[in-house]
């Protein structure tokens, strides 16, 4: 599914004229069937077009394209419930917002939402947990008694059930141990390559990001002020830095090698491939 932010900007109301727009007159295209992500410092934006994107919000000015839906301020153009079947939006602590007293009673709550015919909901539930990683044995468990990392995968598996085609992740690692991290990163993975999502993540966590990253769009006060391929946005480390945007710890160490020693040791998103790369140095 296709989006396209054309000249788009959002003012929240109350704010002076003369402060600054959560989003300032951004034109971006999120690419299809990638792992798409969204980094910038607290406040930049970044939540704001998460939300421009489900039409949680609408924009104050331009237009917003997803798929044959059309965001803008005329509102009367936008069929809300049928936009938000198709992009799947998953919040950050989504376990946070269950409230049904088992896992096939809250995957089932959001397609009884959406009248999901009746007769597929048992098989759709189930395929929606295997795909996260669960089986049906997890059914009939509470929610509130699995491990954090189970409950995310019950919340993504909610919108799974749903069959999206663009699925919207923020903050997806946070409150996860490593072992859920890298889980929960084999998922998106899987999400793009085998089912042909497009996946859209607003995250701080560069350092997770780096390694599913197909795009990257970096905010700064309501403006993307960098955007590419991991490759092309990481190697521009002073740039990032000063604007106060965390880079992933193994390019920052590359990095300070390159200036303080004048050895140039390229991308690498694994720590394994970057001692190699040491090890050549210095045999």
């Amino acid at each position: 599914m296709e989006i396209r932010f054309n000249n788009v900007s959002y003012e929240y109301k109350g704010i002076k004229k003369s402060e600054k727009k959560a989003i300032d007159n951004i034109s971006l295209e999120i690419k299809k069937n990638k792992i798409n992500c969204i980094i910038g410092p607290s406040g930049s934006g970044k939540t704001t077009l998460m939300e421009l994107v489900n039409a949680l919000l609408i924009p104050t000015d331009g237009k917003i394209n997803v798929g044959k839906f059309v965001i803008d301020k005329n509102k009367k153009n936008i069929n809300v419930k049928e936009l938000r079947f198709n992009v799947g939006l998953i919040f950050e602590f989504p376990e946070q917002q269950f409230f049904k007293s088992t896992v096939k009673k809250e995957i089932e709550f959001g397609l009884k939402q959406y009248e999901y015919k009746l007769k597929n909901i048992d098989k759709r539930i189930s395929d929606s947990l295997l795909m996260v990683g669960l089986n049906d044995s997890f059914l009939n468990r509470n929610p509130f008694t699995l491990s954090n990392g189970e409950m995310r995968k019950v919340a993504i598996a909610s919108v799974l059930a749903l069959n999206p085609k663009v699925i919207i992740f923020d903050e997806p690692t946070v409150g996860l141990d490593d072992a859920s991290k890298n889980n929960l990163l084999k998922i998106l993975r899987m999400l793009k390559t085998r089912y042909k999502k497009t996946i859209i993540v607003v995250t701080h966590d560069v350092d997770a990001l780096h390694k599913i990253a197909d795009h990257i769009f970096v905010l700064n006060d309501g403006k993307v002020i960098l955007e590419g391929d991991k490759y092309e946005v990481f190697k521009e480390v002073d740039l990032l830095q000063n604007y106060k945007i965390k880079v992933p710890k193994i390019i920052e160490f590359s990095h300070k090698v390159f200036k303080s020693k004048n050895i140039k040791m390229g991308y690498r998103d694994e720590i394994n491939d970057l001692i190699k790369d040491i090890y050549r140095h210095v045999k």
